[in-house]
């Protein structure tokens, strides 16, 4: 059995729950990590880093999955039901990619057993929540805007305790996104004209290293 195949056997135990979330016996301290390799398995283990790129993976793949799959096919077709901002006011309404994005986040943050959070983050935020909320952050957003394609790593920490923290770039995936960006009434004058695959803003994964 290849180390490969042993590593996705017990990320799957991760995430049954039959292993634990970490095995924090190492830890990243590079800023900004894109270009190395993922940090080998620990004995009581997977390492931060191979968590947060693991739960990345799988938000991604939903957000898109609805962006493209049910927002984007919703505004072209003739139907009722329609993508809003307002969907909690306005009947025959469902909420946008970022909003689902942050109601899961909220969910994920509400449980304690989860041992992460995450979250939206922008330089051009049309919500406020989702401005920079540590110097960290701030550091990753300049990073994955500058670097596109890439994925910004260090840690941090925020009050006593310690924390690893990934910053994935958020790209416009699907024609909703970037429309619903560049026709919004909260840009600023200096909002990007985003268009298809444009890094416009990040997803941050912060994992307890206690």
């Amino acid at each position: 059995m290849n180390n490969s195949f042993l590593r996705f056997l017990m990320l799957l135990m991760v995430c049954a729950g039959t292993l634990p979330a970490l095995g924090c016996g190492g830890e990243a301290t590079s800023q900004a990590e894109a270009s190395k390799p993922p940090m080998a398995a620990e004995s009581s283990g997977i390492s931060p880093k191979q968590f947060a790129n693991a739960v990345y993976a799988v938000m991604k793949a939903d957000r898109t999955v609805y962006a493209k799959h049910v927002v984007t096919r919703l505004k072209k077709a003739e139907s009722e039901t329609k993508p809003s901002e307002y969907w909690e006011d306005e009947e025959g309404t469902i909420p946008l990619p970022a909003q689902m994005f942050r109601m899961g986040a909220e969910l994920v943050d509400e449980n304690p057993t989860a041992g992460f959070t995450y979250g939206l983050r922008s330089k051009w935020p049309l919500n406020d929540q989702h401005h920079a909320k540590s110097d960290t952050e701030a550091e990753g957003l300049d990073f994955i805007e500058k670097n596109p394609g890439e994925t910004f790593y260090g840690t941090e920490t925020l009050g006593d305790k310690k924390f690893f923290t990934a910053i994935y770039g958020d790209k416009a995936v699907a024609q909703a996104c970037w429309e619903c960006h560049n026709e919004h009434p909260n840009r600023g004058d200096d909002y990007p004209e985003f268009k298809k695959d444009d890094v416009m803003g990040g997803v941050v994964v912060r994992i307890p290293l206690n």
